[in-house]
């Protein structure tokens, strides 16, 4: 099956032709079809911000890479076992890229982001099919397309995030980028009644969907003093929350600083693996009493994201679709940064 996948390790950055990574479209062998098994012909899979990473060599550097696990399509075909949750050859679906094995002692204590053996279950997305466990598989709202369906794992990335701030109606919260990630938890944190709401976001275009999407205030980092601005909205008290979806390391340096005195704040992205970042203990965990955490991955916040799906805006999210063919243009696309967020069809399906 046609897959695309990292065929050069490097940065897809790279100014320099002969060290850029580079992206392709690879036959990969089809995925055996298991008797709990859900074998789904893939309409929509989206770029996300962490699959550049694989073609640095985050994950190893064994090419090729497939590549995709933010994705939607049709069930074509069903394992004999596999109609424990009901569905049916045709369903329109959507999932968890992740399997998680049920078994170790992480999921078995309820900590399934821990899982031992979800590596084993990680199959690329980006493909013809997929071949994915019945308990990954997720049936869409008919009233959500297979274009936004393929958004269903980044909105539970969202959720989870909303879990862990621990946000109560009326705290106030900021957001630092406004990638996918960064404008899905904003409409996510306002649906539970953040206030304040403000996105912190140097790309004009995306503070301006901020506003159309929720947020009270944006903040430019480049042309404005973030941190005066943020007093002027806080009235110099900070903000309850404080999320990071930008990933940036010199983004999220300043951050702290806008926290208020027992604030929760969360780095909610993917950041270079020899990236450290200083911290007084005394200012921040002692006099400030921070609550600091991050997010790996979302288990258990797939049925809530696919109930609140249907009441986010997520066509300017939608809007860059690129054939499977054309994914090489996609992922450069993608780097840009000229749109929030790219999609792949991988195939034509009548009923999207």
């Amino acid at each position: 099956m046609r897959t695309v996948a990292v065929t050069k390790i490097g940065s897809l950055r790279d100014p320099d032709e002969a060290t850029r990574g580079r992206i392709g479209v690879v036959d990969f062998p089809d995925q055996p079809l298991g008797p709990e098994d859900v074998r789904i012909r893939v309409a929509y899979a989206a770029i996300c911000g962490s699959d550049p990473h694989l073609a640095e060599g985050f994950f190893g550097t064994d090419v090729p890479i497939g590549l995709g696990h933010e994705l939607s399509g049709v069930i074509e075909a069903l394992g004999e076992q596999a109609h424990r949750n009901g569905l049916k050859v045709g369903d329109r679906v959507a999932g968890n890229f992740l399997r998680f094995c049920g078994t170790c002692s992480p999921c078995r204590e309820g900590r399934q982001q821990f899982c031992e053996y979800f590596q084993e279950y990680n199959r690329p997305g980006m493909s013809e099919t997929i071949t994915w466990h019945e308990s990954q598989v997720y049936k869409l709202p008919d009233s959500v397309s297979l274009l936004k369906g393929c958004l269903l794992e980044p909105t539970s990335v969202a959720v989870r995030i909303a879990d862990k701030t621990h946000i109560k109606v009326g705290d106030r919260v900021v957001i630092c980028g406004g990638g996918p990630i960064g404008q899905l938890c904003l409409q996510v944190l306002k649906l539970y009644g953040a206030t304040s709401l403000t996105l912190i976001e140097p790309i004009a275009e995306r503070r301006e969907m901020a506003l159309r999407n929720g947020a009270d205030f944006v903040i430019d980092p480049i042309a404005e003093d973030q941190g005066s601005r943020a007093g002027e909205i806080t009235e110099g008290n900070g903000y309850d929350i404080v999320v990071d979806a930008s990933g940036s390391p010199r983004a999220v340096k300043g951050l702290l600083d806008l926290a208020a005195s027992g604030a929760t704040v969360v780095y909610g992205a993917m950041y270079p693996q020899d990236f450290e970042m200083p911290l007084n203990l005394s200012d921040y965990l002692y006099l400030k009493e921070l609550t600091l955490t991050g997010v790996f991955v979302s288990p258990y916040a797939f049925p809530r994201a696919l109930r609140v799906l249907p009441h986010l805006q997520l066509g300017e999210l939608t809007q860059a679709v690129f054939d499977l063919e054309d994914a090489t243009e996609a992922f450069a696309v993608h780097v840009s940064g000229k749109y929030p967020k790219v999609v792949i069809r991988c195939n034509h399906i009548d009923n999207e």
